[in-house]
């Protein structure tokens, strides 16, 4: 829960600061995309062409409801 807490507020997070051993959803790359896919896992934001992100209040609710 240490990671929870060093979250900001609002905001948008990219995969390497959610997933792996440096994020506080411990999970697989392949694990979370399929996740994503299955609903699992809440949809991210294309910010750019190259820019993918989540939202800092959806990844929030995913580790207070349990998750990985």
């Amino acid at each position: 829960m240490a990671y929870y807490t060093n979250l900001p507020e609002t905001g948008f997070l990219r995969l390497k600061q959610i997933i792996g051993p440096q994020g506080p959803i411990p999970v697989s790359k392949s694990t979370w995309w399929d996740g994503v896919k299955s609903g699992r896992y809440p949809k991210p934001v294309k910010l750019g062409r190259r820019i993918t992100a989540w939202r800092v209040e959806d990844i929030k609710k995913l580790i207070e409801n349990g998750a990985p």
